[in-house]
Protein backbone atom coordinates (compact mmCIF):
# COMPACT_ATOMS: atom_id res chain seq x y z
CA UNK A 1 0.00 0.00 0.00
CA UNK A 2 1.68 3.46 -0.77
CA UNK A 3 2.09 6.05 2.08
CA UNK A 4 0.34 9.33 1.71
CA UNK A 5 1.68 12.63 3.08
CA UNK A 6 -1.58 15.23 3.69
CA UNK A 7 -0.80 18.46 4.54
CA UNK A 8 -4.28 20.42 6.81
CA UNK A 9 -4.08 23.81 8.21
CA UNK A 10 -4.65 22.83 12.41
CA UNK A 11 -5.43 26.54 12.55
CA UNK A 12 -8.79 26.16 10.57
CA UNK A 13 -11.78 24.56 12.64
CA UNK A 14 -13.16 22.98 9.50
CA UNK A 15 -9.78 21.05 8.84
CA UNK A 16 -9.39 20.19 12.84
CA UNK A 17 -12.49 18.39 12.27
CA UNK A 18 -12.03 16.21 8.71
CA UNK A 19 -8.34 15.23 9.84
CA UNK A 20 -9.95 13.49 13.26
CA UNK A 21 -12.58 12.32 11.50
CA UNK A 22 -9.40 10.99 8.52
CA UNK A 23 -7.08 10.19 11.37
CA UNK A 24 -10.16 7.67 12.77
CA UNK A 25 -10.94 6.34 9.63
CA UNK A 26 -6.53 5.39 8.94
CA UNK A 27 -6.77 2.23 10.82
CA UNK A 28 -3.70 1.20 8.34
CA UNK A 29 -1.84 4.20 9.20
CA UNK A 30 -1.10 4.81 5.65
CA UNK A 31 -1.58 8.74 6.10
CA UNK A 32 1.15 11.01 7.50
CA UNK A 33 -0.44 14.24 8.53
CA UNK A 34 1.52 17.34 8.09
CA UNK A 35 0.57 20.42 9.98
CA UNK A 36 1.10 22.86 7.09
CA UNK A 37 0.27 26.07 9.34
CA UNK A 38 3.19 24.62 12.04
CA UNK A 39 7.10 24.89 11.39
CA UNK A 40 6.72 22.03 9.22
CA UNK A 41 8.55 22.36 5.48
CA UNK A 42 5.52 22.35 2.99
CA UNK A 43 6.39 21.56 -0.41
CA UNK A 44 4.89 24.66 -1.91
CA UNK A 45 4.53 28.52 -0.32
CA UNK A 46 3.01 28.35 2.73
CA UNK A 47 -0.07 30.62 1.71
CA UNK A 48 -0.42 27.80 -0.82
CA UNK A 49 -0.57 25.20 1.04
CA UNK A 50 -3.43 26.91 3.18
CA UNK A 51 -5.45 28.16 0.35
CA UNK A 52 -5.88 24.39 -1.20
CA UNK A 53 -5.80 20.47 0.40
CA UNK A 54 -3.15 18.95 -0.81
CA UNK A 55 -1.83 15.77 -0.81
CA UNK A 56 1.06 13.30 -1.98
CA UNK A 57 1.04 9.72 -2.57
CA UNK A 58 4.59 7.86 -2.19
CA UNK A 59 6.89 8.79 -5.47
CA UNK A 60 3.87 10.54 -6.85
CA UNK A 61 3.77 14.60 -7.78
CA UNK A 62 2.09 17.06 -5.04
CA UNK A 63 -1.82 17.07 -6.18
CA UNK A 64 -4.15 18.96 -5.06
CA UNK A 65 -7.88 20.20 -4.56
CA UNK A 66 -10.06 17.10 -5.42
CA UNK A 67 -7.39 14.73 -6.88
CA UNK A 68 -5.18 15.15 -3.43
CA UNK A 69 -8.31 14.03 -1.70
CA UNK A 70 -8.91 11.19 -3.60
CA UNK A 71 -5.18 9.77 -2.77
CA UNK A 72 -5.79 10.14 0.95
CA UNK A 73 -8.96 8.52 0.23
CA UNK A 74 -7.05 5.33 -1.68
CA UNK A 75 -5.53 4.77 1.86
CA UNK A 76 -8.19 4.35 3.72
CA UNK A 77 -9.64 0.83 2.96
CA UNK A 78 -13.43 2.20 3.83
CA UNK A 79 -13.24 4.62 1.31
CA UNK A 80 -10.64 3.33 -0.98
CA UNK A 81 -13.24 2.90 -3.30
CA UNK A 82 -14.58 6.09 -4.10
CA UNK A 83 -10.56 7.10 -4.73
CA UNK A 84 -10.10 4.53 -7.16
CA UNK A 85 -13.05 5.69 -9.01
CA UNK A 86 -11.78 8.98 -9.10
CA UNK A 87 -8.88 7.87 -11.47
CA UNK A 88 -11.38 8.48 -13.53
CA UNK A 89 -10.42 11.74 -15.36
CA UNK A 90 -15.29 12.08 -15.67
CA UNK A 91 -15.35 11.29 -12.16
CA UNK A 92 -12.19 13.57 -10.87
CA UNK A 93 -13.23 16.38 -12.59
CA UNK A 94 -16.83 16.41 -11.26
CA UNK A 95 -15.34 16.13 -8.40
CA UNK A 96 -13.13 18.89 -9.03
CA UNK A 97 -15.92 21.15 -9.85
CA UNK A 98 -17.84 19.88 -5.86
CA UNK A 99 -14.44 21.56 -4.37
CA UNK A 100 -14.40 24.49 -6.22
CA UNK A 101 -18.00 24.79 -5.22
CA UNK A 102 -16.74 24.15 -1.78
CA UNK A 103 -13.89 26.67 -1.48
CA UNK A 104 -16.14 29.09 -2.13
CA UNK A 105 -18.47 28.23 1.18
CA UNK A 106 -15.14 27.14 3.18
CA UNK A 107 -14.77 30.84 4.49
CA UNK A 108 -18.37 30.85 5.97
CA UNK A 109 -18.21 27.13 7.89
CA UNK A 110 -14.63 28.75 9.31
CA UNK A 111 -16.14 31.52 10.82
CA UNK A 112 -19.61 29.49 11.85
CA UNK A 113 -17.29 26.81 13.31
CA UNK A 114 -14.91 29.63 15.00
CA UNK A 115 -17.94 30.94 16.67
CA UNK A 116 -19.16 27.61 17.93
CA UNK A 117 -15.52 26.80 19.25
CA UNK A 118 -15.35 30.14 21.01
CA UNK A 119 -18.98 30.11 22.90
CA UNK A 120 -17.71 25.91 24.12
Amino acid sequence: MNRVTVWYDSACPLCRREIALMRRLDTCGAIAFVDAAGPAACPLDRAEMLARFHARETGEPLLSGAAAFAAMWRAIPLLRPLGEAARSRLVLSMLDRLYLGFLNVRPHLQRWLARREARA
